[in-house]
């Protein structure tokens, strides 16, 4: 099959098959290997993990990103691509492995914008009772999903984050006004939320637990909303991470878009400094956990 960049799946996608190949038709528990006994435990649960990615123009990270999904030798069920009208390759690469292989393509209609928007599409539509969520341009560390779900398994958490600002979390490679601007808006969300990083992307909830507190979520930070609706019954862990720039395709975000988010944030932190501690659902109300719509490119900023 070909897809749209004109090449046959081009030599990383190949190297994916070979992967995925070798994932789903051998055994994966070994009393020799290490990584993959020490998820022996857990397999039962791991099993009903559904991956869900948000996807907007990433063809040249598809590939990469599930080689190293598969590579982290953790158990799950279904590989869930939300796309948001791509423009580019990224829907046939995604059909390219799908044909073969536990990954879906879900594509968005026009009442599902956004980042939010697509994660919220990706948990209706899921087969696992564990929902994992990372972002599709290869910042987050698939190495650590594992990390991430061991905690919900082992039932001493309801929300694992993974966390670029608690101690062994970083940002390399990226701008110092990047790095102003995302520490700024997870420290006016701690106050409401007890977590230092709520604005990331990468982490893993029950599916009930994520359709119960986020439904017909704006396209706000989806796991700030989560932990405001949760109203501090939410049980949240944050397991550090190194949040890798980008290194194909454009990023989202922008310097304009940041700013706003960061104007938005200073306007809310200011309200509830002059209003005191709203309960759960009033708060949610307030920092726009309803179904308002926003504009998609609103999102972009961690």
């Amino acid at each position: 099959m070909s897809s749209a960049c004109g090449c046959n799946l081009c030599p990383r996608s190949a190297d994916v098959a070979q992967l995925v190949e070798q994932r789903f038709r051998k055994p994966q528990v070994t009393g020799s290997n290490p990584v993959v006994g020490s998820i022996q435990k857990m397999s039962a649960s791991a099993n009903s993990v559904s991956i869900i990615v948000p996807t907007l123009n990433e063809q040249e990270n598809i590939a990469p990103l599930v080689s190293q999904i598969i590579a982290s030798a953790v158990p799950f069920q279904e590989i869930l691509f939300v796309d948001d009208h791509s423009t580019d390759a990224t829907a046939d690469m995604i059909r390219a492995l799908a044909a073969r292989y536990p990954i879906r393509l879900i594509e968005q209609n026009c009442a599902d914008l956004g980042l939010a928007g697509a994660i919220v599409s990706g948990a209706r539509s899921a087969h696992g009772e564990i929902l994992l969520v990372m972002d599709a341009d290869l910042s987050h560390p698939p190495e650590r999903i594992q990390d991430l779900l061991a905690p919900l398994f082992a039932g001493t958490a309801d929300m694992v984050v993974g966390s670029r600002y608690v101690e062994g979390g970083s940002t390399p490679g990226w701008p110092l006004w990047r790095r102003i601007v995302s520490r700024a808006g997870a420290a006016l969300a701690y106050p409401l939320t007890g977590v230092h990083d709520s604005m990331g992307g990468f982490f893993a909830i029950a599916r009930s637990r994520l359709l119960e507190l986020a439904p017909q979520t704006s396209g706000f930070k989806i796991v700030f909303e989560a932990i405001v609706r949760g109203g501090g019954t939410l049980r949240v862990r944050e397991i550090p991470i190194a949040f890798r720039e980008r290194l194909h395709g454009k990023s989202k975000m922008s310097f304009r878009i940041a700013l706003r988010f960061f104007l938005r944030w200073l306007h809310i932190a200011f309200r509830h400094l002059i209003r005191g501690p709203d309960r759960s659902a009033e708060t949610a109300k307030a920092f726009g956990v309803s179904s308002v719509k926003i504009n998609p490119e609103s999102l972009g900023v961690d």
